[in-house]
C-alpha cells in the first residue's frame, strides 16, 4: 500500500508539472476489486512526499472530504475490471477543444490510443452526483478517454502509470486537433480504425518511458512502483 501511495502521488506531481493540471484536478489506483487510492484532495502540484492518499470504495457513498466528482473514478472502476488508475485533468489543449463541444480525430500516434474516438460529455456541470456520473462515464463509451464541455478530461488506463501517459496523450490530440482545424485542414491526415488499434501499442516501453520523463527528479521516484507497469 505504501508503494501505491507513492505512486498516486508521484502522478498527482507529474501530471501538474506538464501542466496538465492547475487547482483542480484528480488521480486514483486501483487497489483490489472493491478499493482504490485517491491523491490528496488539494491541488494536485502541492501534494507532498509521504502525504496519505484516502482510500475509496468502489461502490458506496464517497468517504468524508473526498471530491465529489470522484464518482467518476468509481464508475470506471466498476464497469471496467481492467482499469487500474485514471487521472481527471484540465491541460489547456483538452479545455479548449471541449469549450467548443469537440473531440480530437485520430491524426497523430498518440491519438491512436483512444480509438474508436474519445467520448464527449456535453453537460457543462461539475460532475458531483451520481446521475451526472452515470451519464458522464456512458458518453466515455469504449474509449481511454473522455473529454467534458467546459471541464477538462478523464482517462483511465491498466495503470496509473498507463493513466498518466494517456493524459499527456489526450492533451497532445487536442493540440493537433486544434492546429489542423486552425490550418484549415479539418479532413485531412485522419487515421483509419484499424490502423489506429495496430498502432495502440504498449509494447517497447511505452508506458515505462514516459513515466520516467514525467517524473523524472519527483522525491518518491524510489518509492513509487518504477518499473512494474506492463
Amino acid at each position: 500500500m505504501t508503494d501505491l501511495a507513492a505512486t498516486v502521488r508521484m502522478a498527482a506531481r507529474a501530471v501538474a508539472r506538464a501542466g496538465l493540471v492547475h487547482a483542480y484536478g484528480h488521480c486514483s489506483a486501483r487497489i483490489d476489486a472493491d478499493r482504490f487510492l485517491v491523491c490528496p484532495s488539494k491541488p494536485m502540484g502541492l501534494v507532498q512526499p509521504g502525504e496519505p492518499c484516502i482510500e475509496v470504495p468502489v461502490s458506496g457513498p464517497l468517504p468524508e472530504g473526498v471530491l465529489g466528482e470522484v464518482r467518476l473514478h468509481q464508475r470506471i472502476y466498476a464497469a471496467r475490471p481492467e482499469a487500474g488508475g485514471v487521472v481527471r485533468f484540465m491541460g489547456p489543449s483538452v479545455m479548449a477543444l471541449g469549450a467548443l463541444n469537440q473531440v480530437p480525430r485520430m491524426r497523430h500516434g498518440f491519438g491512436t490510443y483512444f480509438h474508436p474516438g474519445a467520448g464527449l460529455w456535453e453537460d457543462v456541470q461539475l460532475v458531483r452526483d451520481d446521475a451526472l456520473a452515470d451519464g458522464a462515464f456512458a458518453a466515455m463509451g469504449d474509449s481511454a478517454g473522455l473529454i467534458m464541455k467546459g471541464n477538462g478530461a478523464i482517462v483511465a488506463g491498466a495503470s496509473l502509470e498507463e493513466a498518466t501517459m494517456l493524459a499527456f496523450y489526450l492533451d497532445d490530440a487536442c493540440r493537433i486537433e486544434l492546429a489542423a482545424r486552425a490550418a484549415g485542414l479539418a479532413e485531412a491526415g485522419i487515421i483509419p480504425l484499424d490502423v489506429a488499434q495496430k498502432r495502440a501499442t504498449r509494447a517497447g516501453g511505452i508506458v515505462e518511458r514516459m513515466w520516467d520523463h514525467m517524473t523524472d527528479g519527483d522525491p518518491e521516484r524510489d518509492v513509487g512502483n518504477k518499473g512494474t507497469t506492463k
